[in-house]
């Protein structure tokens, strides 16, 4: 790469995009690298503030920032997502579909942690829809020597840093509704709507819904028939706080689940309870739910119910660090997942 006059420059070639930006009207490259710059080429350059002008020059030892892109893209592109022409030296990745999105976060700070190299994402397990922008990428400079992205392939190692988990598709749900209460009908069931709606969300139902007292052995007994059954993910509503005839965490543990939690650092929904069951060869994750999730526009429910979904195993040392971004801020207007909780 060379630096030159642009009144000089009539017939090299240009070895960078050049921006035109009119406030209101666009932000495009008026130009794009490898352009040949023409006699009408000079006044507009000028008009755009270009009075020098970077020519490109053969060397074997560098790299274009829109070749070097390219190997970003290379070291993070994965199943599920598609890459945008480099343009302007960086490169796009988009999602072909719904998912749960998620980076190797110690390879990826690693890549990142060198000079001139610059991978910026969505959060990590943020849900995602088929089309929505995962990650940009590119370097800093115009040009860059080709063993620092040698180096960036050793650092980043095997496999991409970048995933999409797809969600899941005609789970059977199976949901465990406890309370004397509303076992009785003294009250109507206004938690399994709420539950409906969410899983209506992923193009899931309930498969299976079964109402139970607060007798432990019969909340017990109830979950082990939807097991029986061929459920896939088992919703556990009512009886999850501390009360003495709170029992359904009890009833999950004796029907076999090992437990994850019962407890989170998040808010709304400290009381959450996460577990497995193996049954025939499968793992089927059951969720004791608090009646937050009943009245509250997002809470824990809202951060586990998608890596679920997409057949992701949530570990009791990934809900500790929930507590991270785990305060709700109970917006006027809810944003999630665009916004701070979970992330």
């Amino acid at each position: 790469m060379k630096e030159m006059k642009t009144v000089d420059a009539v017939g090299q070639i240009l070895c960078h995009d050049i921006t035109q930006i009119v406030k209101g009207v666009t932000k495009d490259a008026r130009f794009r690298k490898g352009h040949v710059i023409t006699e009408e080429d000079v006044p507009v350059l000028l008009s755009l503030g270009k009075d020098h002008i970077y020519i490109w020059e053969n060397d074997e030892t560098k790299m274009h920032e829109n070749d070097a892109a390219e190997v970003l893209r290379q070291l993070c592109q994965n199943e599920h997502m598609e890459a945008s022409e480099p343009k302007e030296g960086k490169i796009n990745l988009t999602a072909t579909c719904d998912g749960v999105f998620q980076v190797d976060e110690e390879r990826f700070d690693a890549v990142n942690d060198l000079d001139d190299i610059t991978i910026a994402t969505l959060p990590q397990n943020m849900p995602v829809k088929k089309g929505q922008k995962l990650a940009g990428m590119r370097v800093i400079p115009l040009v860059i020597d080709k063993e620092k992205m040698e180096e960036t392939r050793r650092v980043a190692g095997e496999g991409p840093l970048l995933r999409l988990l797809p969600y899941r598709k005609d789970l059977k749900v199976g949901v465990v509704t406890t309370g004397t209460e509303v076992f009785l009908g003294r009250i109507k069931d206004t938690f399994t709507p709420v539950i409906e709606a969410k899983l209506n969300a992923f193009d899931l139902t309930i498969t299976e819904h079964r109402l139970s007292d607060d007798v432990k052995e019969h909340t017990e007994r109830n979950i082990r028939e939807l097991l029986d059954l061929g459920m896939d993910l088992i919703l556990c509503t009512g009886g999850m706080s501390v009360d003495p005839d709170d029992r359904t965490p009890a009833a999950i543990r004796d029907a076999g689940a090992k437990i994850e939690t019962y407890g989170a650092p998040v808010l709304p929904g400290a009381m959450f309870l996460l577990g497995y069951f193996e049954k025939d060869g499968r793992t089927v994750p059951v969720m004791g739910l608090p009646g937050c999730v009943m009245y509250s526009a997002r809470t824990v429910f809202d951060m586990a119910l998608p890596r679920i979904i997409a057949g992701d195993r949530i570990t009791r040392r990934q809900i500790r660090h929930w507590g991270i971004g785990g305060l709700c801020m109970n917006c006027k207007t809810c944003h999630y997942p665009t916004c701070g909780f979970q992330h």
